[in-house]
Order: C-alpha cells, then sequence, then structure tokens
C-alpha cells in the first residue's frame, strides 16, 4: 500500500519489443522525482493494433481504479501504433524515438528506418553470438567451480561469499560480452593470508569486491539465517581480513554495499580498462 504523505503514480513502459530500453530511461527519470511512490509495470511486444488496443484498455483501467492518470514511456517504432495509444489511451504519453527522431533526421540528413528489434533483436548475430559466449564463460567459471579457463578470462572477480561477484560476472557478459570469472575467498584463504595458489598466476586480472560488515550480515541472513556463516562477527572478520589481503597484494578493490550491479560493473570496466565485446 502506498505511504498516505506520498503521491501515487502508476508508470507504464510500452513497446513493441522487449520495453527494456523504455524501462532503463523510463526509471531513470522518474528517480529524479522525489515525494511521489511509483508503480511500474512494462507492456512489451506491443506489435499489433489488437495487442495495443487490450494494453490501453489495461491502461485506462488503472486510470479508472486510481483516479490519476497514469505515465507512460514508449520506443514503439511504428507510428501507427504510437497514435493509436495517443488517441486512445487516457495517459500521459512519452515516447522517446518520437522525441529525438526528428532532430537526428534533422542533423544527419537521413529518415529513420522505423525498423522494430534493432536494439535488442538478432540483427547483428556477431554481436548475439558474443554474448551468449561471454554468458556460457561467466556460469562455467563462476563461483571457483573451475579454474583452469582463468587464462582465457578478461578479468576474475575475488570476494567473500555475497559481497556481489555472481550477478556481477553475468552482468559483465550480457552487458558488455566481457569473459568474467569469480572466486570467493573462504575463511580457509582468508587465514592464510595470501592469495590462494590457483588465483597468484592470474594476479594481474584480479579485481577484488568487498562490503560493509552490517549489509553482509544482513544478506547473508536471508540465505542462512541463524547460522554462523551470517553471524556479524563472522561478517566483520571475514571483510577485515579481505580488504587487508587485497591492500597486502596489491590488488584493486571496490565496496559494492551502496551500489547497483550496473554501477558495479561500470567502474569495474572503467578502472581495470576492459574493452566491451559488443559494438553499439
Amino acid at each position: 500500500m502506498p505511504e498516505a504523505n506520498l503521491q501515487h503514480r502508476p508508470v507504464f513502459f510500452v513497446s513493441d519489443r522487449t520495453g527494456i530500453t523504455a524501462e532503463t530511461l523510463g526509471h531513470s527519470m522518474m528517480t529524479q522525482f522525489d515525494g511521489v511512490e511509483f508503480s511500474y509495470t512494462r507492456l512489451p511486444f506491443l506489435d499489433t493494433a489488437e495487442k495495443m488496443a487490450e494494453a490501453v484498455q489495461r491502461i485506462n483501467g488503472v486510470m479508472e481504479q486510481d483516479g490519476v492518470r497514469p505515465i507512460v514511456f514508449s520506443t514503439l517504432v511504428d507510428t501507427a501504433l504510437l497514435e493509436q495509444m495517443r488517441r486512445d489511451c487516457r495517459a500521459l504519453v512519452l515516447d522517446f524515438f518520437d522525441a529525438f527522431n526528428a532532430p537526428l533526421e534533422a542533423e544527419l540528413g537521413i529518415k529513420a528506418a522505423h525498423v522494430m528489434g534493432r536494439s535488442h533483436g538478432m540483427g547483428n548475430f556477431a554481436n548475439y553470438t558474443a554474448r551468449i559466449e561471454a554468458l556460457n564463460f561467466a556460469l562455467a567459471n563462476d563461483d571457483g567451480v573451475s579454474t583452469r579457463n582463468y587464462g582465457s578470462a578478461d578479468i576474475v572477480l575475488i570476494g567473500v561469499s555475497r559481497s556481489g561477484k555472481t550477478p556481477t560476472s553475468l552482468f559483465l557478459a550480457l552487458q558488455y560480452g566481457v569473459y568474467a570469472a569469480n572466486y570467493p575467498l573462504t575463511e580457509e584463504d582468508l587465514q592464510l593470508r595470501a592469495l590462494p595458489e590457483a588465483l597468484r598466476p592470474h594476479r594481474d586480472k584480479l579485481f577484488g569486491l568487498t562490503i560493509d560488515p552490517d549489509r553482509l550480515q544482513q544478506i547473508r541472513s536471508e540465505r542462512r539465517p541463524n547460522s554462523r556463516y551470517a553471524q556479524s562477527t563472522q561478517c566483520q572478520l571475514e571483510v577485515d581480513a579481505v580488504e587487508s589481503l587485497y591492500r597486502k597484494e596489491g590488488i584493486r578493490f571496490l565496496n559494492t554495499t551502496h551500489m547497483s550491479i550496473e554501477e558495479i560493473s561500470t567502474t569495474i570496466l572503467q578502472t581495470a580498462g576492459l574493452k566491451r565485446r559488443l559494438s553499439g
């Protein structure tokens, strides 16, 4: 239930493809407005008049139920579908392509193609293949399951359990085509106060993640409540030990406590000077 002192506003992300672009851009814009509680809904693959009519009915239904005008962010390529939505939808409709196509066409002297699916489709097969290969690499080299492929890795993320290694590896693979492995530093590893033998040949590829002990304790408690693994003292011990190891071995590291996966990945990409394999 929305808080009584907050304005509530429904937001829809509408697209003829996945809706990822509309959601990413729209959500970024909404974060700039304090004092409003937004509820988000993605409506993808609206590529026919019939599907659009159903979407409009759903959005108008929310308008009638909530008594406030929804906000719609759109990346519709088909201008007929966009006009249908604007004509029939009782909402503020903001279309990203419509806003930028005209000035870009004027600047470039070329008409936009208005072809569906170019952003997230398989039009660039090389990009698609690179993404899948990087993802397969991240999955095969997750959580220290195997270290024999580290020679092919672009980067090897290390850190204590639940510091963000796996989701960051997967995001680097999917978003940038980076070959990212990750290795968990266990309590036994940290007691040695030295890098595990398997990591030493790949020192130049290592990048450390750390996290505030209180946040680590919270995350671990959700996974294994009432365990030694999730005890506050254990979390503090491991974080102190891993940061000491990073400094001793001269390993770059990043505190992930207040960062999103996107921010962590972008920071690593820039700090480590990694080259993305995906074009565009």
